[in-house]
């Protein structure tokens, strides 16, 4: 069974995602889901759990929506969509589809293929030699190359170049399908982040004003339990202090482009007396803040590279036609996940990330309602 494929956050799912899964159904073929687990990319907890926000998706056009776990949900654009891509390749999905500002996807597959090109890489290089941001260099050789640098200034469009890559890095068969965005979201929608905005300034009737009514209510009803929205500042001093403990040549490993940036992020951490201070005295043209927040965040989750592959399909939510999407990829030794404690049948690099990811829910718990520990362990997808 072929299906249609969408890497996402859904943090939260607004009208915008729920057009885009309604595009990506129009075929009658099954949605699969890759969806990033507690935390994202741009750094930090999700507004809502995990389960929560599959649940969300289930009701509104998905049928299968599966975990993308933290060391690449909160990597790089390139590794996100690196692992996202590869996840769903496993669950059978030959077709993609994403949103992005320019809805040209012929002018996204020219960029993507000029980006995997070695000499462009070597050019990048030479402009960050010179004190360019990566994003900078990036975008100016590729306008200088093949005239579609100014995708790349728009954070949709630079998404979906870096899917497009991963296709033709691994060498997938697969189709591509782009849904225009305006306004901040599909469809002139409001953005996740006008939603979060709204929810943190406790205008939760507005926030649910902007999303599908079914998406709404479940967030509504976890709120009225008071497991949502999580909020990052309650996690701040514990942040902090897990910095503080850390040596200059402790952020080593999460500085990913091996440009020194790690010790100026030490220097930051050992001036700043709050997250806000420590990220204006480590931001600068060439490290932009988004950048500096995930190495931060990784830092203080103890976040490991990501792997070439997720080692295991964790089942978040189904539907039925879901549920007979699973069946055959089980039949065809795809290593799903259903049940936690199954995961030790699945090998030890599968046991080793997932007992790290429950260790980093325990944590995510105490940005929302503080939970005993091991909540990952019991939770079960939502079937629907």
């Amino acid at each position: 069974m072929d299906a249609v494929g969408v890497v996402c956050e859904f943090d939260p799912l607004h009208r915008g995602h729920e057009a885009l899964l309604r595009r990506a159904g129009a075929s009658g073929q099954p949605v699969v889901c890759a969806m990033s687990g507690n935390f994202t990319q741009r750094g930090g907890p999700a507004c809502a759990e995990k389960f929560v926000r599959a649940e969300m998706a289930v009701r509104c056009g998905a049928d299968l929506v599966a975990e993308l776990p933290t060391p690449w949900a909160m990597a790089t654009a390139e590794k996100f969509a690196d692992g996202g891509v590869g996840l769903l390749s496993r669950c059978g999905v030959k077709t993609l589809c994403f949103g992005s500002e320019c809805g040209d996807i012929d002018a996204l597959w020219t960029a993507a293929e000029v980006l995997l090109r070695e000499d462009i890489h070597r050019a990048i290089r030479a402009e960050m030699d010179g004190g360019l941001s990566y994003a900078a260099a990036r975008q100016g050789v590729l306008e200088r190359e093949a005239g579609c640098g100014g995708l790349l200034a728009q954070p949709n469009n630079t998404l979906a170049v870096e899917y497009l890559k991963a296709i033709r890095r691994r060498g997938l068969a697969a189709d591509a399908i782009t849904v225009r965005r305006e306004d901040g979201g599909h469809h002139g929608a409001a953005s996740a982040s006008q939603i979060r905005a709204l929810l943190a300034a406790g205008q939760a009737k507005d926030a649910f004003a902007l999303m599908p009514p079914q998406a709404a209510d479940i967030l509504d009803r976890e709120m009225k339990k008071g497991l949502a929205p999580a909020d990052p500042t309650r996690l701040e001093t514990a942040m902090l202090a897990r910095l503080r403990l850390m040596s200059e040549t402790d952020f080593a490993p999460y500085d990913g482009g091996g440009e020194g940036l790690y010790r100026r992020v030490y220097r930051a951490v050992q001036a700043g007396v709050s997250l806000g201070d420590i990220l204006t005295r480590a931001t600068t043209k060439r490290y932009p803040t988004a950048r500096v927040r995930r190495m931060l965040w990784a830092a203080f989750l103890n976040l490991e590279p990501p792997p070439a592959e997720v080692p295991y399909i964790r089942v978040l939510a189904a539907t039925e036609t879901g549920r007979k999407l699973l069946r055959q990829m089980q039949d065809s030794g795809v290593p799903v996940l259903t049940k936690a404690a199954d995961v030790g049948r699945l090998g030890p690099a599968a046991q080793a990330l997932f007992t790290q990811e429950a260790r980093r829910t325990d944590v995510y718990t105490l940005a929302a309602s503080p939970l005993p520990c091991g909540s990952d362990w019991r939770k079960t997808p939502t079937m629907v």
